[in-house]
C-alpha cells in the first residue's frame, strides 16, 4: 500500500509535466504583454533573488514600481537588488530577509516592512521548494506544506490589512500566488498533512500546491464578501528552466537540460 501511495503521485506529476511541456511547444509566447507605468505602486515578491521571482521583480521595477524582494539569502538578495537597479535605473528596489520555513522570521519580515509605512499594491507569493527529501521546517511542519503553503498563508494574512488599505475602486490590490499544474495530482489528506505515514516528495509537493489553489479560492470569496478592493489569483507558470529542479531525478534533469534552452521558458 505504501509503495502505491509513493508511485501514484510520481506517475501523475510526470504525466502532467509532459502535458504542460507539449502545450508550451504549441502555445508558448516569448513576448510579455504591455504593462502601463506603475509609478507610486509597491510590490512585494517572495523568492525574488532568482528564477521566476527575479524576473518578476525586475519587470515590475522596470515599470516604475517600488519593489521589495523577500528571501532567505541576504547575499543573493542584495545582488539581485543591485542588478535590477542597474538594469532598470530604478533605485526603489530593496531586500528584506524572510525565511518562509520559519513563522518567527515571517513575522519579523512583516514587522520590518510595516515599519517603512508603505502601501502594498501587489503581493507575489513565488518562493517555494520542490521534491526535497523528507524534512521539517523550524516549526515542525513537512517542508513542502510548511514553506510553500503555510509560510505564504501566514505572510498573506499578516499583509492583508495593508493590501486592503491600498486597494481602490480604480485599482484593486493584487495577490498573485505561484501554484502549479501538479495541483491536479494533489490530494489534501487532512488526517496526515505531514505525509508521515508514507512520504512521497511528489505527493507532498502536489499537496502544497493544491492547498495554495484552495486557499486562493477561499480568500477571494472572503474578500469579495467583505467588499474589499483586493483580487487574488493562483497562476501556473508552466515548466520553467530554473534551479527549482535540482531535486528532480537525474533522467528528468537530463531531459530538462537538453531541451530547456530550446523549448522552455528560461529565467
Amino acid at each position: 500500500m505504501c509503495l502505491l501511495d509513493y508511485l501514484l503521485p510520481v506517475l501523475k506529476n510526470y504525466f502532467i509535466a509532459v502535458k504542460v511541456v507539449l502545450q508550451q511547444l504549441f502555445y508558448r509566447s516569448f513576448i510579455l504583454p504591455d504593462l502601463p507605468r506603475q509609478d507610486g505602486k509597491v510590490a512585494f515578491v517572495t523568492g525574488g533573488s532568482r528564477g521566476i521571482g527575479y524576473y518578476t521583480a525586475k519587470h515590475l521595477a522596470k515599470h516604475g514600481m517600488h519593489v521589495i524582494i523577500a528571501g532567505n539569502n541576504e547575499a543573493d538578495g542584495n545582488e539581485a537588488v543591485r542588478r535590477i537597479q542597474q538594469d532598470t535605473l530604478n533605485e526603489k528596489v530593496e531586500f528584506l530577509f524572510c525565511d518562509l520555513a520559519s513563522m518567527k522570521s515571517i513575522r519579523k519580515c512583516v514587522q520590518n516592512f510595516k515599519a517603512k509605512n508603505l502601501d502594498l499594491h501587489v503581493l507575489v507569493n513565488n518562493a517555494g521548494v520542490m521534491l526535497v527529501p523528507e524534512s521539517r521546517t523550524e516549526d515542525g511542519f513537512e517542508t513542502h506544506f510548511g514553506l510553500n503553503y503555510l509560510g505564504h498563508f501566514l505572510l498573506t494574512n499578516l499583509l492583508l490589512d495593508t493590501l486592503r488599505k491600498s486597494g481602490t475602486c480604480n485599482f484593486n490590490s493584487r495577490i498573485v500566488t505561484v501554484s502549479s499544474a501538479t495541483h491536479f495530482a494533489g490530494e489534501l489528506n487532512l488526517d496526515d498533512l505531514q505525509t508521515s505515514r508514507c512520504y512521497s516528495s511528489h505527493g507532498a509537493y502536489a499537496q502544497s500546491k493544491l492547498a495554495l489553489v484552495l486557499y486562493t479560492y477561499y480568500l477571494q470569496h472572503q474578500l469579495t464578501a467583505g467588499g474589499c478592493y483586493v483580487t487574488t489569483n493562483a497562476v501556473d507558470p508552466g515548466v520553467v528552466n530554473t534551479d527549482l529542479y535540482q531535486h528532480v531525478s537525474w533522467p528528468g534533469r537530463f531531459v530538462k537540460s537538453m531541451t530547456g534552452w530550446l523549448f522552455l521558458k528560461v529565467s
